[in-house]
C-alpha cells in the first residue's frame, strides 16, 4: 500500500511540475549553466537539501541515480528511506531526455506516461561533485552531491547563487544523510 502511494505522490508530482508557468524571455527567467557533460553527470547523487514536497514527504537518505540507456535517454533511479536512515526503502523508475540540446542543461524528467516535469541544472561544480536542480518556475528545488555530506562552505556559497537566481534560500530543507 504504501508504494502505491509513493508512485500516486511521484505522479502527481510530475503533473505540478510541468504545469510551471514562466516566459522565456522574461526578467525573471531561470539561467541554466552553459554546458553539461552528460557523461561526468551519470551516476549516484545524494539530496543534501530541497525545497518541501509532499512527493517526497518523510523522505531521508535521498539519492539519484542516472545511467545512459541504450537508446540514449537517461535510466533515473530515485531511493529513499521512510523516516530514518533505517526505514523502509522506496523507490522509482523514470526516464530523462535532453530539452536543449545546445547546453544539455534542460532536460524532461518522466516516471508515468503521458506526465514529464523540468529538471533544470543551475548550478554545476566544474568537477561534477555537486549540481543544483531547479524548475523554471521555481516551485521545485534539489541540492545534490556526490557524497552524503557537503562541505559547509560549498554550501552557503550555494545558498548565496540561489538567491540571486531568485529562490528562497529559507525554504531548504536539509536531507537527512548517512555520514561518509
Amino acid at each position: 500500500m504504501l508504494e502505491i502511494f509513493f508512485l500516486l505522490q511521484l505522479c502527481f508530482m510530475l503533473v505540478f511540475c510541468s504545469c510551471g508557468v514562466y516566459k522565456k524571455n522574461s526578467p525573471n527567467t531561470l539561467e541554466v549553466v552553459p554546458y553539461v557533460d552528460i557523461e561526468k553527470y551519470l551516476g549516484t547523487w545524494y539530496e543534501i537539501g530541497r525545497y518541501p514536497n509532499w512527493f517526497q514527504k518523510n523522505c531521508a537518505g535521498t539519492t539519484a541515480n542516472y545511467t545512459l540507456r541504450d537508446d540514449g535517454k537517461i535510466k533515473v533511479l530515485n531511493r529513499c528511506r521512510e523516516n530514518t536512515l533505517d526505514g523502509k526503502e522506496k523507490s522509482i523508475t523514470g526516464k530523462a531526455w535532453i530539452a536543449d540540446k545546445k547546453t544539455n542543461a534542460k532536460l524532461k524528467v518522466q516516471f508515468y506516461w503521458p506526465f514529464s516535469g523540468d529538471y533544470w541544472i543551475i548550478q554545476l561544480d566544474e568537477k561534477y561533485t555537486y549540481a543544483v536542480v531547479g524548475h523554471p518556475g521555481r516551485k521545485y528545488l534539489w541540492i545534490l552531491s556526490r557524497k552524503p555530506r557537503m562541505d559547509e562552505n560549498i554550501y552557503a556559497s550555494i545558498l548565496r547563487r540561489l538567491v540571486e537566481q531568485g529562490y528562497n534560500p529559507d525554504r531548504i530543507i536539509k536531507t537527512l544523510q548517512k555520514q561518509d
